[in-house]
């Protein structure tokens, strides 16, 4: 059989479902385990490639980005004369901490607060930290991640400590590979912010709103995860800071081309508000910040 082919069939084995039984009758979306599509570790040619395109494209990102960078990262300083950039322990693969690096969009101890999720109206974040978060430029300090072989390109947003420890089993295969500057659920959830705004617990909200999606998103991934999709999903970031509907409809195209379920291609596209649910792995809906769960 095909690698194509092997592929396809594996990720039909990835389903979307929606339990009406669950949530007073609320679509719950469910993702069911499937063995990974890629075996773990390095070492192969694959990996190699998108090792030395990791390093050329962060090179040259942080190069072409610099005559940017400089005037924002000099006006974060000039704002509070603290440091412009924020290093903040991430869990990548293999369950190992490291040190990423951003550009500072808020004030600094606002890691301290005990609120991991971000709304658009925040008060820690700065003016300043407004512009950035628009344009996603403390994102691209995460370039040097990049180079240092922590992070790749694209792969599974790295998360805190905090949340992948209350990671499902099925969850905890998003760390068997490098996190990601973006993937799918970077450009489907690019408005956070604005998903948390209002919200009484912004982690709460994450927990019930964004987490069941980002997480089956990033699953589908690395279970259809190649060069083409990468650069295409390189492509789609890209459209999405000028076009977010054009970049959301090419992000569904995707999905579907690479055989996932109407589910999960209807919630790519955002057409529709979004629902409590539980994360992949599990059938209750997070409650509470420790991971309890109810029906």
């Amino acid at each position: 059989m095909s690698e194509s082919a092997t592929r396809s069939s594996r990720s039909e084995e990835i389903r979307v479902v929606a339990d009406l039984e669950l949530q007073q009758d609320r679509p719950v979306v469910l993702v069911e385990a499937a063995p990974p599509s890629h075996p773990p570790g390095g070492g192969t040619g694959r990996d190699a490639l998108k090792r030395a395109l990791d390093v050329a494209a962060a090179a040259a990102g942080l190069a072409a980005g610099s005559p940017v960078l400089i005037p924002v990262v000099f006006l974060v300083w000039r704002h509070d004369r603290h440091s412009p950039f924020y290093v903040a322990p991430r869990v990548g693969r293999n369950d190992r901490d490291f040190l990423m690096v951003k550009l500072r969009s808020m004030i600094t101890g606002a890691d301290q607060t005990g609120v991991d999720s971000t709304a658009a109206g925040d008060t820690r974040i700065t003016p300043v930290g407004h512009f950035i978060r628009r344009y996603k430029l403390d994102e691209v300090t995460q370039l040097w991640n990049v180079l240092r072989g922590d992070m790749s390109l694209v792969g599974p947003r790295p998360n805190v400590r905090r949340e992948t420890d209350l990671y499902t089993a099925e969850e905890r295969r998003l760390l068997s590979v490098k996190p990601g500057i973006t993937d799918f659920a970077s450009i489907v959830f690019a408005d956070e912010g604005e998903i948390l705004e209002g919200e009484p617990d912004p982690d709460i909200a994450y927990n019930q709103l964004i987490r069941p999606g980002k997480s089956a998103l990033g699953l589908f991934y690395i279970d259809n995860r190649s060069m083409s999709v990468d650069l295409r999903l390189v492509g789609l970031t890209a459209l999405a800071i000028v076009n977010r509907d054009r970049a959301l409809l090419g992000v569904g195209n995707l999905l579907k081309r690479l055989g996932a379920n109407a589910q999960l291609v209807r919630l790519a596209r955002r057409r529709t508000p979004l629902e409590p649910a539980p994360p992949p792995g599990a059938l209750r809906v997070v409650t509470s910040r420790d991971g309890d769960t109810t029906v």
